[in-house]
């Protein structure tokens, strides 16, 4: 009997397909919020869109490559992180006061239950990783917090990684609970406040910031996010 096994790509998909037979083929589907999946055998159903087969011996036939390019516009990495092709790499300075920060993303993402790509992803959209980022409207830090939004969550440095993100964060938490764990509209309270999301009947405020605000967070968190893979457990 065939059943479905998830697995997440801590080891990529070079590892994936070389644990299959070795004339079997590995599918690419696509679900749609646009989140891939790989599998040796069809999926059933209208959810998912198949991207590509192939052969599971040509995908491993270079298993010593750093990378996979596939179709989707997505590089999958020998450590299972997707990347996508049309998200600008950051800097080398970007990269190292990142670097500087994953503790703290970390630690808070537990801490407040959220997803560490999510809170990257804000970072990297509201500061870039610069702890010294100030907006023309006056938000401070990593997270850009309004003087406001500090001092409802207690934050008393927002130039402080650790008070920036905790305060961030804990606010991050309040907007998904606010709004049913919608990831876009958490994202667009974020940037005009949730009292916009409400006015517009729980929907991403007309303003053009905002909403090219929401895409920028999605595509960075769309990038940061593991794939899955899925294969038939025997």
């Amino acid at each position: 009997m065939y059943g479905l096994l998830r697995v997440a790509l801590s080891v990529g998909v070079v590892y994936a397909a070389s644990t299959l037979p070795v004339h079997a083929d590995v599918f690419h589907y696509k679900d749609g919020s646009g989140k891939s999946y790989f599998t040796d055998t069809p999926l059933k159903g209208n959810r998912y869109k198949l991207q590509w087969q192939r052969e599971s011996r040509k995908l491993v036939s270079k298993s010593n490559q750093a990378f996979i390019q596939d179709r989707s516009d997505k590089v999958i990495t020998a450590k299972g992180r997707v990347i996508s092709s049309k998200s600008t790499p950051l800097s080398g300075s970007a990269s190292k006061r990142r670097a500087d920060i994953e503790h703290l993303v970390t630690a808070n993402a537990r801490r407040y239950r959220l997803s560490p790509a999510l809170l990257h992803a804000v970072i990297r959209a509201e500061s870039a990783y610069n702890h010294r980022a100030v907006s023309h409207a006056g938000a401070q830090g990593l997270m850009q917090l309004m003087p406001a939004t500090a001092a409802r969550y207690g934050v008393r440095d927002s130039f402080d990684p650790a008070d920036n993100i905790r305060g961030g964060s804990a606010y991050l938490r309040f907007l998904l609970d606010l709004f049913d764990q919608d990831v876009k509209l958490a994202v667009a309270g974020y940037n005009a406040g949730e009292g916009a999301v409400l006015k517009y009947g729980r929907s991403i405020p007309p303003y053009s910031e905002t909403q090219a605000y929401v895409r920028k967070v999605l595509k960075f968190y769309g990038a940061e996010r593991p794939t899955s893979f899925i294969m038939s457990a025997r």
